[in-house]
């Protein structure tokens, strides 16, 4: 990975209803720093269903991403969304994670991956053009988009890792949560996903199986627990500003020890607390721990337990990594 040019881009990886949302939050307000949202999203949640960006406004009147449009494509109307995607479902997916976490691709694979990582490429270096930014955050997770861009060396991929306890997030997944920047005729609906225990488990376990196989080939990896960050918020951020390529004494948006002060954003999908502005106290969600039953705790127990091991919940470990 070294000596790669390009857009220099943090990409925040493992599965869902991790923290990730209000961890890119807290980057975004650090100098040098713009933090997009989901990026894996945009193009439907975007570009086609026209949802509510960050900033309160749909995309489609969002200044911000007009700009990026233009920098990038030479406007939105002159990309072909439908033939981006179906580029974009030919090579991100995560049956293909290994073979796309190989030391190689075959020579169609190859040809695709580069074509969908140069649209990504110009997206990027377009955020950076508009917003003057260093370092740009993509919050979008899937292990199978970081195991595209991993190919590309027009961009300087980052991954931060960020792990939580998997019952926690069996917990968080049960849950019905609204999804406020939802337009009516939205593909994606009023609320966001609900997976069963033993569906989330097994997604918990494939992501994060995916991003340790993408810091053994090489890709800068820096792994963050959920419950670390947590309790010592300042600490975790001052670490991952430097793993960014930040300095060490960059001013953090920290508010005491509790809170944190949010500014608008133009993240483009993510959890709704994306919408968030102000002072937000910094409270670890532990509800799991009295409202997940018993069987649906045993299961997803079961099914996580090595990697539950390796990142050090039984032993209270840091469970943290760089590579």
């Amino acid at each position: 990975m070294a000596g790669r040019t390009g857009p220099r881009v943090l990409f925040i990886g493992g599965l869902g209803r991790s923290g990730s949302t209000l961890l890119e939050r807290i980057l975004c307000e650090l100098p040098g720093v713009c933090g997009i949202g989901e990026i894996v999203h945009l193009w439907q949640r975007g570009l086609v269903d026209d949802e509510r960006c960050g900033c309160g406004a749909p995309f489609s009147q969002c200044e911000f991403w007009r700009r990026v449009g233009d920098a990038a494509f030479g406007g939105w109307p002159k990309m072909d969304i439908a033939a981006f995607q179906a580029l974009k479902d030919s090579v991100d997916r995560t049956r293909f994670v290994p073979l796309l976490a190989g030391p190689a691709l075959g020579a169609g694979l190859r040809r695709r991956v580069a074509d969908h990582d140069d649209v990504y490429r110009r997206l990027y270096e377009a955020v950076q053009d508009v917003s003057g930014c260093d370092v740009v955050v993509d919050s979008s997770k899937h292990v199978s988009l970081a195991s595209c861009l991993r190919w590309s060396e027009a961009i300087d991929l980052r991954v931060l890792h960020v792990v939580r306890d998997a019952r926690a997030v069996a917990y968080s997944w049960s849950k019905t949560v609204a999804r406020p920047e939802a337009v009516d005729g939205s593909a994606e609906g009023a609320y966001m996903a609900r997976w069963s225990a033993g569906k989330t488990a097994l997604h918990w376990d494939a992501q994060n199986l995916g991003f340790g196989a993408l810091a053994r080939r090489g890709v800068p990896t820096l792994r963050v627990r959920y419950e670390d960050f947590m309790r010592a918020p300042a600490e975790t951020v001052r670490e991952i500003a430097v793993f960014a390529g930040l300095e060490p004494t960059v001013p953090l948006p920290f508010d005491g020890d509790v809170a944190v002060r949010l500014s608008p954003n133009h993240q483009v999908a993510g959890n709704p607390m994306r919408f968030r502005t102000g002072r937000v106290e910094l409270r670890a969600d532990e509800a799991w721990r009295t409202r997940l039953n018993g069987t649906r705790r045993r299961l997803v127990t079961g099914l996580t337990l090595p990697l539950l091991a390796r990142y050090g919940y039984f032993t209270g470990d840091a469970g943290r990594a760089r590579t």
